[in-house]
């Protein structure tokens, strides 16, 4: 007699994703909410600059720059913000907008300092780069991640290149920064992914001049 309980069962008629038609769909993710303060609640930002920090070294520069001002956060619901500090510190998981001030436009720096999740990039940078915040140029300010890098980088290597979207290159050619022209454009066949490749498909999509800086450091930690 057959023992039920021990024999190896037939295989089963029907094919994975056959069976999942049977699983209770997950529930949706809640929407990323964009908070600003009172000042800029009711009006659409137009900033001549929008830089986003999402690598260690320019959210460490845009900490430390006394001259900013704190106008707004997005959150990801589903990311607790337990252990954030009252006061913006470079261990919060936190993503807040700020304005610089001593410049004669409007210019704001989004500094992500959580990581988003590959699922949520596309809602995140629709959010940041929608009908609420309109720049007139989009910089980014990302890492490379080395398993994604065609070429060889050493421990010794400090390296920067650049991206540029359709309207950027057709553009007047000037850069937010000198030292930007002279950059290398990023090998092909390296690949850029997460929020920073969401929020230059944004600008590509929206026809926004857009540059994407991503810079390689051994000693700095990727994100």
């Amino acid at each position: 007699m057959e023992d039920v309980l021990t024999d190896i069962p037939p295989p089963s008629r029907f094919f994975e994703e056959d069976l999942n038609i049977f699983t209770p769909p997950s529930a949706p993710l809640p929407t990323p909410l964009l908070l600003l303060s009172e000042a800029y609640a009711n009006e659409t930002l137009r900033p001549s600059l929008l830089i986003f920090a999402l690598s260690a070294p320019s959210l460490h520069v845009f900490h430390h720059a006394s001259s900013k001002t704190l106008i707004g956060s997005l959150i990801l619901p589903e990311i607790s913000d337990s252990g954030n500090t009252i006061s913006p510190s470079l261990k919060d998981k936190s993503c807040n907008i700020y304005a610089l001030n001593d410049t004669e436009s409007l210019v704001l720096v989004v500094s992500v300092q959580l990581h988003v999740p590959p699922e949520r990039c596309h809602a995140v940078s629709k959010l940041l780069l929608g009908d609420k915040i309109v720049p007139e140029r989009v910089l980014i300010l990302d890492s490379i991640q080395i398993q994604k890098f065609r070429n060889k980088l050493s421990r010794d290597d400090t390296v920067a290149y650049k991206l540029e979207t359709s309207s950027e290159r057709k553009g007047s050619g000037h850069c937010p920064g000198g030292l930007l022209r002279e950059l290398e454009y990023y090998p092909s066949g390296s690949l850029v992914d997460g929020l920073a490749a969401a929020l230059f498909a944004r600008c590509q999509i929206r026809n926004i001049k857009g540059l994407d800086i991503p810079t390689y450091n051994f000693h700095t930690k990727t994100q």
